[in-house]
């Protein structure tokens, strides 16, 4: 199967991300790898997905899951070596599978060779500068620049033992970059030429809005100040307007490419229209919309985020992209099970309640969560745009709320004393089979250890059900794809079919048509038409039941 010639390939693809170190082990040491993608080819091609992303597998000292790289050109030697990976790119070309790798721009690992160089070299030096060393504060030095608060916890600054402290937004293990620095900023072309020269399609960008910051303020304003700028004000740290400078000018070396690579940027920004500048055609070309991630399984709160998010793309000439998990929050199978909540906030905060309630009454509804998350998952792959979808959300995957606090590995757990107990509940491996020392992951123990239940989650344990939550995403997969070859429905556009019950989302794409019961009381009605793909059996009468999408091709 050859790969689809077409350069906008991206604008609606199925993308399913990969955390190499949870997918699949070929050698049995506990650790995902390469060859282990390569030996689940025929896995990903029977789904039917586009393209793959692949969280890092760059070596790494490991103190944030691989995003603290201590090398940007090379494979960590436990997950693989270059020539696997030509052979995985290979293989999944060969099966009409693009391939995405993530890049880390914002920070590298403390064990990077440059961070090394700057730690051995004195303050002034231009080997620091390749870095954000400051002075400290005090008489004698010994206090952090600022007051600022790392995104796992603790300081943002960390002493080097010579009056000088050096930034880093997340874990001291991950030393933020200068982008100020030309040295540092034709480096990562480097990189990026090294991934696209190996037949690397695209990039996911972590991080993206942060690359560019300003420090030039004297002393340095407080953590208070910073919470207090008004909307639309510019941040020293996040989402300034010079960074997009840097992308303009990787787009330019993306575009040297044929086809051009892709890119979609990391992008928590509040400001929706701040977040389209990133993903037009002289940037990356997209970047991720995150609302559904802070949303509940709530019709009106669909309908917003997805006419504010589809009239963005118009705007920019990009294509949108849906997301409801990824390695960094609670899988949606579990947050769609939580009791309703007013506010993200408080979904956050009784997210991280539940996670803690060990060996207490379980806050979730796991059948009404799995049920949610089918409905939505059909729901947004009829949309326009790209999805992405995250591994194991295909199999119904739960988070697994109650890891012993001796094997989490996520730095948000260790820097916050426990309070924040982590996303490792979603990075679990997979499950393959039904037993085993890993469920087919690997021949011995999996690096974070698997729960009995993982048993009926297994990919064995669905193949033969045809009502399996796998099976549904094949069936509704290999549909979406002929759909979108459909004449009737390129040309159809898109319109919200309003519907009389409140609690009820009904939308068009020429003849096909997506109706999502999310919280009508009873069984609606569904139009004529015939039934495409259905996350639930249908009730006497052919009525959709709550908690349930259909597609229907409607004539």
């Amino acid at each position: 199967m050859a790969l689809d010639p077409n350069p906008d390939w991206w604008r609606e693809a199925v993308v399913y991300q990969i955390y190499p170190r949870s997918f699949a082990d070929s050698n049995g040491d506990g650790i995902g790898d390469l060859d282990g993608v390569s030996s689940r080819v025929p896995y990903l091609k029977a789904l039917g997905i586009d393209a793959v992303w692949f969280s890092p597998f760059y070596p790494s000292a490991l103190a944030d899951g691989g995003y603290d790289v201590d090398d940007y050109r090379d494979i960590d030697p436990r997950i693989g070596t270059l020539e696997q990976f030509d052979q995985m790119v290979e293989a999944l070309h060969a099966a009409g599978i693009r391939v995405m790798i993530d890049i880390v721009p914002n920070h590298s690992g403390s064990g990077h060779p440059w961070f090394k160089q700057a730690l051995a070299s004195p303050a002034g030096s231009a080997a620091r500068d390749r870095y954000i060393f400051r002075d400290g504060l005090g008489q004698g030095q010994d206090q952090p620049p600022s007051d600022w608060r790392g995104i796992f916890g603790g300081s943002a600054w960390e002493p080097v033992g010579d009056g000088q402290f050096y930034l880093h937004l997340f874990d001291p293990a991950q030393p933020d970059w200068n982008w100020d620095n030309p040295e540092v900023r034709e480096d990562f072309l480097k990189t990026l030429r090294f991934w696209s020269d190996r037949g690397v399609d695209g990039f996911r960008v972590d991080v993206a809005d942060a690359l560019a910051k300003d420090l030039s303020a004297d002393p340095l304003p407080t953590a208070a100040e910073l919470e207090a700028l008004p909307p639309g004000a510019e941040h020293p740290l996040r989402d300034r307007g010079e960074v997009h400078a840097i992308y303009r000018q990787w787009r330019e070396v993306f575009n040297t490419y044929d086809p051009p690579r892709t890119a979609v940027g990391e992008v928590w920004v509040e400001d929706r229209t701040r977040r389209a500048r990133y993903a037009t055609s002289a940037e990356l070309g997209q970047a991720f919309n995150f609302d559904l991630l802070l949303a509940g399984f709530n019709a009106d709160d669909f309908r917003t985020i997805i006419d504010s998010n589809l009239d963005l793309a118009r705007q920019t000439g990009s294509s949108t992209t849906w997301v409801l998990s990824n390695h960094d929050v609670i899988r949606h199978a579990s947050r769609y099970g939580l009791p309703p909540v007013a506010s993200p906030g408080e979904r956050r905060e009784l997210g991280r309640l539940w996670l803690l309630a060990r060996g207490a009454e379980p806050l979730e509804d796991t059948a009404l969560g799995l049920a949610r998350a089918r409905a939505a998952s059909l729901t947004i792959l009829a949309l326009p745009g790209s999805v992405y979808l995250y591994q194991g959300e295909e199999l119904g995957l739960p988070e697994v709320a109650d890891l012993p606090d001796a094997v989490r590995q996520d730095p948000a757990f260790r820097r916050s004393g426990g309070y924040e107990v982590g996303r490792d509940g979603a990075r679990v491996p997979l499950p393959w089979t039904e037993d085993g020392p890993s469920f087919g992951f690997g021949t011995g123990a999996a690096h974070l250890p698997q729960p009995a239940w993982f048993a009926g989650f297994a990919v064995a344990a669905q193949q033969a059900d045809p009502e399996s939550t796998l099976n549904l995403y094949r069936t509704a997969l290999a549909a979406r794809r002929s759909l979108l070859a459909n004449e009737d429905v390129q040309a159809g556009g898109f319109t919200w079919v309003e519907e009389q019950q409140p609690g009820v989302l009904h939308f068009a794409r020429g003849p096909w048509h997506c109706l999502t019961n999310f919280s009508a009381p009873e069984a609606v009605s569904l139009p004529p038409g015939e039934l495409i793909v259905t996350g639930a059996s249908l009730l006497p009468g052919d009525l959709l039941p709550p908690a349930a999408t259909a597609w229907l091709h409607v004539l």
